[in-house]
This record gives C-alpha cells, sequence and structure tokens, in this order.
C-alpha cells in the first residue's frame, strides 16, 4: 500500500491525523472561503478566471458562477459547525451484478471531520453520550480503536429545500472520537446517497477511523491534517 502524505500532515496547529483510502479527494477549505481583500481571494480569483474564460456564452458562466457560489456557501455552513476537512469521494460501484451491459455506476460521498466541545467526562461516557443524547441515531456500536474508545452509528436526513444537495434522502454514517482532554469530540461523517451500499461505506468509515491518531505519528514536532 502507498501512503501519500498531504501538506497538512505537517500543520504546527494540527490535533489529529488519519488516512484517508484511494478515491478521495481534499478539498481546500481556506482556499475555497477566503477573507475578502486578502491575497488568498487573489489567489482564488486568478484560478478561476481561465475556467469563466473557457465558458462558451454568458448563460453558462454565470450558471457556474451560481454553483460555484452554492458550493461555496455549502462549505461555509460546514465550517461554521466545527469542520476543519472535507474530501470529495468517487468510486465505482462494481458490488453485484455487473455484466452483460451493466455499467459501473459511479457512487459519490462526502467525507468530513468536524470538532464539537464537550462537558468534561471520561472518554467512553463522552462516546456514548454522542449517540445517545440525540434522537436518529440507528446501528449504534461502541468500540475500542488505536486512538481510544470511539462509537459508530448511522442517521438519515433529507436535505432542506434551497441547500443545492439532490433531494433523494441521505444517509450519514457517523464515527465519535473523543479527545484524550476529555473536552471535545472529533465526529468523522461520510455521507452518501447511494444507501443501498451502507455496509461498504461503513466499512470505509471504520478504515479511517482506525487509522486516527491524536499525536503525530511521526513523533516529530509538526503537525498533520
Amino acid at each position: 500500500m502507498t501512503i501519500v502524505l498531504d501538506d497538512s500532515f505537517n500543520d504546527p496547529h494540527a490535533e489529529l491525523w488519519f488516512f484517508e483510502p484511494a478515491g478521495f479527494t481534499a478539498l481546500p477549505l481556506d482556499a475555497l472561503l477566503p477573507s475578502p481583500d486578502s491575497r488568498a481571494a487573489d489567489d482564488l480569483r486568478a484560478a478561476v478566471t481561465p475556467l469563466l474564460d473557457a465558458v462558451p456564452d454568458d448563460g453558462a458562466r454565470q450558471h457556474f458562477i451560481a454553483q460555484f457560489a452554492t458550493a461555496q456557501r455549502l462549505l461555509a455552513a460546514l465550517r461554521e459547525v466545527g469542520t476543519v476537512h472535507c474530501s470529495i469521494g468517487l468510486h465505482r460501484d462494481d458490488v453485484g451484478d455487473v455484466s452483460a451491459g451493466n455499467s459501473r455506476v459511479p457512487l459519490f460521498s462526502l467525507f468530513t471531520v468536524s470538532w464539537r466541545d464537550t462537558g468534561v467526562a471520561p472518554r467512553g461516557v463522552t462516546a456514548a453520550r454522542a449517540v445517545t443524547s440525540t434522537d436518529g441515531h440507528a446501528r449504534i456500536e461502541f468500540a475500542e480503536l488505536p486512538c481510544g474508545p470511539a462509537t459508530f452509528s448511522e442517521t438519515v436526513s433529507a436535505p432542506t429545500p434551497g441547500s443545492g444537495l439532490p433531494r433523494q434522502p441521505l444517509l450519514q454514517l457517523h464515527a465519535h472520537l473523543p479527545h484524550p482532554d476529555g473536552r471535545r469530540l472529533a465526529v468523522l461523517t461520510l455521507t452518501t446517497t447511494a444507501q443501498g451500499r451502507r455496509d461498504e461505506y461503513r466499512a470505509i468509515l471504520r478504515l479511517i477511523a482506525e487509522s486516527v491518531d491524536f499525536d503525530n505519528p511521526l513523533g516529530n514536532a509538526s503537525g498533520g491534517a
């Protein structure tokens, strides 16, 4: 297996490290959500300009701008609730009958890492509270991972009108990992509309969660993701 270290691995402000399987592409939240009149905003305009110039007509250009703005609003909403990492997953659906002209359909997913503040408590208690204090969690599982106690759960929800997301119900798979300081919780969430592939996506999330480390795995002073 080849492991590629993202630049974020050496982020001095990182508070957890993990790896993603093949098929996930990280979105640069800071670059896509720059402060107005900042150098990052200038860099984003410079990156988008060639795409706008390549659009064939004004109607298509306005559509692109509107879609880009919607994506920024969605990412901003994620960041407001403590999301520090976001990746787009694209995988080939190769489960089941793929013979005789049944094409392998690409499956999309969204993976996020978010922080939540919690009351001071033992880590196992914090993990349990994460899935019992809120209604709607199903298929709950408690596990001892290399990084400590964790709970896994599932929820199903429908996008709100105007969110820009597909109207199909969203399957959200969660892993709740209490931080060793006992004051916060890392929540790993894998979201998809492919409810028929819940077992496969749950296995992916489990694989990521098992890789989480709250200390730099290479033992140096710099940070990670």
